[in-house]
């Protein structure tokens, strides 16, 4: 349909604006007061700023039915890893996965996000496409953006989760066989693309081999995908390079072509000022993590230093294991106090909070089309209800959801110009059966511990 939406309290980059039209899923005009026509949906801003669509670049969306498992709740990375998802993983079915999906991203929608980069790394040496088609199916049902970040390992190697799970990982033909299953079946190019495959072994200092990161950098590249991974969520991936291969974490990453303006790494929690000043000058971006990174103890990531540096921020909600909110404004609130708790009250503005998880994301990942307002874009949008007395003594109108944080609600919500989110409810979310269907999930994973 072709919408007007006027009377919004702000409007994103357009500080003079109230009224957007949308026509054909683009922004065709934004304006002041603008009127309707006969065969555009009138829809009311009233009390409501409007943000771009967040862009979530890191997320595990299996985790979203591993919430406060009691044995990782005090547990730092190595051991959290052994006792929750590489404990449970093996154990969930294909209809798990799909409720999982669904909660998470309707937590991501909920929050004002409406793209998704699910790390999923449910593989091993016998698994089968379903749980990862039911990934895909749950971004169907519910209309969010999905890239898909193929993860897996090819070998053991340090990794303590995979090694205490007793999980016989994929060989290389196998995951090789499996990214072009997806890249066939699912991805999209396209600067406005609904459904993207990405490279992203789970790990790449502890889960492939040196020959097979470089095999798949270059089975990217080959096909113009984007490449994503974890390092330096915590200090012993320097250990292990250091130990390995005698240079340190970053460098080892350059060595197996694992660094450039197509790469993204989650954490980089304990990135130096070298690696750092390495990163920019290869154009390698990051997905910082605060909630998880203070969650399990790992640390602050100095995205500001790298921000400096020339490096391209962006922002993720990681697990629910290990982040049970999964919201995009938690995350975003969060990073933006965070800086300056550590370097002062000048350390990070609320527009650059903004920008990392909307534009700053969109570019990264070649979705030009999206995470901005404006003319010719995309209409991934998101309107939040301010109506709500917390917000009534607020003088900065434009950034109350960013700067006052959850709870947060959207009213309205937009993907490609279609409603995911009308008057507070998700399209194709009956909330009732999937409680119920999740109960069940989870008496199904926990009799097969």
């Amino acid at each position: 349909m072709n919408y007007v939406i006027q009377n919004a309290r702000a409007i994103a980059g357009h500080p003079s604006a109230d009224s957007l039209r949308i026509v054909d899923g683009t922004i065709l005009e934004i304006g002041t007061r603008l009127s309707a026509t006969f065969d555009e949906q009138l829809i009311d801003a009233r009390d409501c700023v409007i943000y771009p669509g967040l862009i979530n670049t890191h997320h595990h969306l299996a985790q979203s039915v591993l919430k406060g498992v009691p044995a990782g709740l005090n547990a730092e990375l190595g051991e959290w890893l052994a006792s929750v998802p590489f404990r449970f993983w093996p154990h969930i079915d294909a209809e798990l996965m799909y409720d999982a999906a669904m909660i998470g991203l309707s937590e991501l929608l909920r929050s004002g996000a409406t793209t998704c980069c699910d790390h999923h790394y449910l593989y091993h040496a016998a698994s089968t496409p379903e749980l990862e088609d039911a990934l895909w199916a749950a971004a169907d049902t519910l209309g969010v953006r999905l890239l898909l970040c193929r993860g897996g390992a090819t070998t053991v190697g340090s990794h303590r989760g995979l090694a205490s799970a007793g999980i016989v990982p994929e060989s290389i033909e196998q995951m090789i066989s499996g990214l072009e299953y997806s890249l066939k079946r699912y991805h999209q190019a396209g600067s406005n693309a609904m459904r993207r495959l990405v490279v992203a072994p789970t790990s790449l200092m502890h889960s492939s081999s040196p020959d097979d990161l470089r095999q798949l950098a270059r089975f990217a590249r080959a096909h113009d995908l984007k490449l994503h991974s974890h390092l330096l969520e915590v200090g012993f991936d320097e250990i292990q390079a250091q130990k390995e291969y005698g240079m340190t974490a970053v460098e080892y990453a350059e060595s197996v072509e694992w660094l450039g303006s197509d790469v993204w790494f989650a954490h980089l929690v304990k990135a130096n000022a070298a690696d750092i000043a390495k990163l920019a000058a290869t154009g390698t971006s990051i997905s910082h993590c605060p909630t998880s990174n203070l969650r399990l103890g790992s640390g602050i990531a100095p995205v500001t230093t790298m921000q400096q540096a020339g490096m391209r921020i962006t922002v993720g909600v990681d697990g629910s294991a290990s982040a049970e909110s999964a919201s995009m404004i938690q995350e975003l609130n969060l990073a933006w106090l965070l800086q300056r708790g550590v370097h002062g009250a000048s350390a990070t503005e609320l527009s650059q909070c903004l920008d990392w998880g909307s534009s700053n994301a969109a570019t990264m990942l070649g979705l030009d089309d999206i995470g901005t307002i404006a003319i010719g874009k995309a209409c991934d949008i998101v309107l939040y209800d301010i109506s709500h007395y917390r917000y009534q003594g607020l003088h900065s109108v434009e950034q109350a959801p960013l700067l006052c944080g959850e709870p947060v609600m959207v009213k309205h919500s937009f993907v490609n110009g279609r409603r995911v989110i009308v008057d507070g409810d998700i399209v194709g979310l009956d909330e009732e059966k999937l409680r119920h269907s999740v109960q069940d999930g989870i008496q199904r994973l926990r009799s097969r511990l």
